[in-house]
């Protein structure tokens, strides 16, 4: 049994230390105190509840990283992969081939330069600003192939999207809402000179569209509804809008379609 006691011994204040209960004192005597003084007008601070916010913008949400528009995206849409057409024509069959797009063509030349309408690139690039949503060009530029292929029928043959006069385009994640589109369109010549400003509604029945087309001097709007204006290169579902250029501000000339324009007026590759 003693023997048993003296083995306990070790165990038993070997692992605990005085350290560890008591300070010495010499350790005390180091050891100094403060006291708090605090004022009679004094408070404790009672910290403000975090209050929630908004998610931050990814630079790639942001409506001020949208891409700027530009004539190249006017750029034609033509491929060489889309199959003949073979269209009946009163009984003849007539066949058609597209072009191979910006492989084969650039857009159309203006004093020796590649150039789109200044207007309509100032417009598209204004919606985008004015929503905070990106513009999609679904027809800009055509070459005579490709408008002819997209469209055979005889109200295309004179299309301004030959000349680089006319775009064809909806609003990401506003597909559905054209009328408010249209308006910010009226709303980009609302302090201009009064030719400009007004817009009237066409009132004659020779357009492929049932709602009537806004103009003024400058331009002349359509609205396509969902089953109207489909083509290749409209094929999606949702209402869009076509702007033609009626009038060259800088250069102080209408502008029309001509066969010279259309088919001489650009560079192949």
């Amino acid at each position: 049994m003693v023997y048993l006691v003296l083995l306990l011994l070790p165990v038993l204040f070997g692992c605990s230390s005085t350290d560890d209960l008591f300070l010495p004192s010499e350790k005390q005597a180091n050891i100094k105190g403060e006291y708090i003084f605090r004022r009679h007008n004094e408070y404790f601070y009672n910290p403000q509840l975090p209050k929630p916010r908004d998610p931050p913008i990814y630079p790639w949400e942001s409506p001020l990283n949208l891409p700027e528009i530009t004539k190249e995206y006017f750029r034609c849409k033509g491929s060489c992969v889309n199959p003949e057409l073979i269209v009946d024509n009163k009984g003849e069959l007539k066949s058609y081939f597209d072009c191979d797009g910006d492989d084969a063509h650039g857009l159309p030349l203006r004093d020796g330069e590649e150039f789109i309408y200044t207007i309509l690139i100032d417009i598209l690039n204004y919606l985008q600003e004015e929503t905070g949503h990106g513009v999609v060009i679904t027809s800009g530029h055509r070459c005579p192939d490709h408008n002819t292929y997209v469209d055979p029928s005889k109200d295309n043959l004179y299309s301004k999207h030959m000349i680089g006069a006319e775009v064809s385009f909806y609003i990401d994640t506003m597909e559905y809402q054209p009328q408010v589109v249209i308006e910010l369109l009226r709303d980009y010549y609302r302090n201009d000179v009064p030719e400009y400003a007004s817009f009237l509604r066409y009132e004659k029945s020779n357009t492929n569209v049932r709602t009537r087309p806004w103009y003024n001097k400058e331009i002349f709007v359509k609205l396509f509804e969902p089953d109207e204006g489909r083509s290749l290169d409209n094929q999606h579902s949702f209402p869009y809008i076509s702007i033609q250029v009626r009038y060259d501000r800088v250069h102080d000339e209408k502008i029309t379609y001509s066969w010279n324009k259309a088919h001489r007026h650009y560079l192949r590759k």
